[in-house]
């Protein structure tokens, strides 16, 4: 896990749309394999604004190359490559946005497997569609973006078996697809990149009802598209 060339976007704008609508969904679609564990790991935890519900009585630690989203006395600045836990220390690990940002993907996967009890859960978002590859994932420091098949893919092979793999972000693909192509013809004619695509208080207000309708869809049923894709492992 290699630190994005201008930090996590998270940190510098918590209150964008997207973070925001990101937490939900994840509770939405994960939040019912947490469990009630006494040990949580959160990789990538600078991501704050994604994680809040993963909050509560058990015992939490968080790591991100990025020490500014870390809190005092609970983050450990480190990498996913090479976690400073011993072995099958946590009941729940989390890594949500952190698989894309690491090179070798197997010994992240490897790492994330290694510190997880047996029997213990493994939860992960990641983006999707490399045709969906722009600017943003160059600064955001990607080495590559997956579809949900590539993703289970790559968690059987650590050995985990899959619980739920499904896309998100369906509820406002058609708003993605825009701004993936309102990037690449920004791209083309060499105008300067933009970290978050700034968007409208009424088009923040759609986006934000998009997304709270597909909230209630996540709950008992997988999305066949979307922008990101959402999973949940055990380790037998």
């Amino acid at each position: 896990m290699t630190p994005a060339r201008h930090g996590s976007a998270s940190i510098e704008q918590p209150d964008y749309w997207w973070y925001r609508a990101r937490a939900d969904l994840l509770h939405a679609a994960l939040g019912s394999y947490l469990g009630t564990p006494t040990r949580v790991l959160d990789v990538g935890s600078a991501d704050g604004p994604s994680v809040a519900w993963m909050r509560g009585v058990h015992d939490r630690f968080t790591i991100d190359v990025d020490p500014r989203g870390l809190v005092a006395g609970e983050g450990v600045c480190g990498s996913a490559l090479a976690l400073p836990f011993a072995d099958e220390s946590f009941d729940v690990v989390a890594a949500f946005d952190v698989l894309e940002h690491c090179e070798p993907e197997e010994t992240a996967m490897s790492e994330l497997v290694r510190v997880l009890r047996p029997g213990g859960r493994l939860l992960m978002s990641v983006p999707a569609y490399a045709w969906a590859w722009t600017d943003h994932d160059i600064r955001a420091g990607h080495h590559r973006r997956y579809t949900r098949r590539r993703l289970v893919s790559a968690v059987e092979r650590g050995d985990l078996e899959v619980l739920r793999a499904t896309y998100g972000f369906g509820g406002v693909f058609p708003f993605f697809v825009a701004e993936r192509a309102l990037r690449l013809l920004r791209q083309r004619v060499g105008a300067a990149p933009q970290r978050l695509t700034p968007v409208s208080s009424t088009l923040e207000r759609l986006l934000l009802v998009l997304a709270g309708a597909e909230r209630r869809v996540l709950g008992h049923r997988d999305l066949p598209f979307g922008s990101s894709v959402f999973l949940a492992a055990v380790k037998p």
